[in-house]
């Protein structure tokens, strides 16, 4: 069973809000999982469906694999480096706000 992956690197977006949607579409049919993702009403599904159709692609382009037959093997996030900033608070101080980034992979499989 050959597996073709896709990844997306440095979204805007913390991985926290990113693995909510992933359960729900992990060893599904390629199909089904981006119906899922398309009424999800989160800003994390369509951000994860653009990887899952960028992993279909590959699949398909890459290494001749039928559409119809592929599932979602796995979806993978990470984190990416935070980007610093700061903000005024009482007194002269200065509160850090972390705005985290995340790293996306999306492995398919055919099924057998």
């Amino acid at each position: 069973m050959e597996e073709v992956k896709a990844v997306t690197k440095y979204v805007r977006i913390s991985p926290f809000k990113l693995r909510s949607p992933v359960e729900a579409v992990k060893g599904k049919r390629v199909e089904e999982a981006l119906n899922l993702l398309k009424f999800m009403p989160l800003k994390a599904a369509g951000i994860i469906s653009k990887t899952l159709k960028s992993a279909v692609a590959n699949a398909e382009h890459n290494n001749e694999m039928d559409i119809d037959t592929l599932i979602v093997k796995n979806i993978v996030v990470d984190q990416g480096p935070s980007l610093k900033r700061f903000r005024a608070r009482a007194r002269g101080r200065g509160a850090r706000i972390l705005k985290r980034t995340s790293h996306i992979t999306v492995t398919v499989a055919e099924t057998v």
